[in-house]
C-alpha cells in the first residue's frame, strides 16, 4: 500500500475593510449607449396588458468617498451616501428617478427615492440584483412595482385609453462603468 501526501491549499486571503461592500470604489459612474434596457409593463390583475421599452437617457451612480475615522464618524456617515440616478427620456414615459436612500444586503440594493413624473415626485421602492461588482463598474438589475391609480391621480402619467392597469412595472437594467 502506497502512501500520498497531498499538498496543503492555502487558506484564502483575509478580506480586508471594505471588500464586502455592494458598490465599486468612490467615484461617479455612468451607464455607456447600448448598455442598458428599460421596460414599462401594465398589469391588470394577474395579465400583462402592454409591454414597451423605454429609453432611458441618463444613468449615472455616485459614491462618496468614506469618511476618515474620527470622533464624530457616525455624523460623517450618515451625511453622505451612493446616489442614483435614471432619466427615462422616451414619448411614453418622460421621469427620473433619483434615490434618497440605499440600503445594502448580500447581493441587493434597496433604493428608496423619487420618481419624478411631470413635476411631481412619487415614491418608489427600486430593488435592485447586483449581477457583477468590481472596482470600477456594477451590473444591476431591478424592478419597482407602482399602482397605477395612484401614480395617475398624482401625476397625471396615462397609458392609451384602451389598456387597462392596476400596476406598473418598471424593469431597469443597467451597467455602470
Amino acid at each position: 500500500m502506497t502512501t500520498v501526501t497531498l499538498p496543503t491549499v492555502p487558506p484564502p486571503p483575509q478580506s480586508h475593510a471594505g471588500d464586502d461592500r455592494r458598490l465599486p470604489l468612490p467615484g461617479r459612474y455612468t451607464v455607456a449607449t447600448g448598455r442598458s434596457l428599460v421596460e414599462l409593463t401594465a398589469w391588470c390583475g394577474p395579465l400583462p396588458t402592454l409591454r414597451r421599452r423605454v429609453a432611458l437617457a441618463r444613468a449615472d451612480l455616485t459614491v462618496p468617498a468614506d469618511p476618515e475615522p474620527t470622533e464624530h464618524a457616525e455624523h460623517a456617515a450618515g451625511d453622505e451616501h451612493p446616489v442614483f440616478r435614471f432619466e427615462f427620456g422616451d414619448r411614453h414615459l418622460t421621469a427620473a428617478l433619483t434615490s434618497e436612500r440605499v440600503d445594502e444586503s448580500p447581493g441587493h440594493l434597496r433604493l428608496t427615492g423619487d420618481l419624478d413624473v411631470n413635476g411631481v415626485a412619487f415614491p418608489v421602492l427600486l430593488r435592485l440584483r447586483v449581477v457583477k461588482r468590481s472596482d470600477d463598474g456594477l451590473l444591476v438589475v431591478g424592478r419597482a412595482r407602482l399602482p397605477y391609480r395612484l401614480l395617475r391621480r398624482a401625476t397625471g402619467f396615462r397609458l392609451p385609453w384602451r389598456t387597462p392597469a392596476t400596476r406598473l412595472r418598471l424593469l431597469v437594467a443597467a451597467e455602470l462603468a
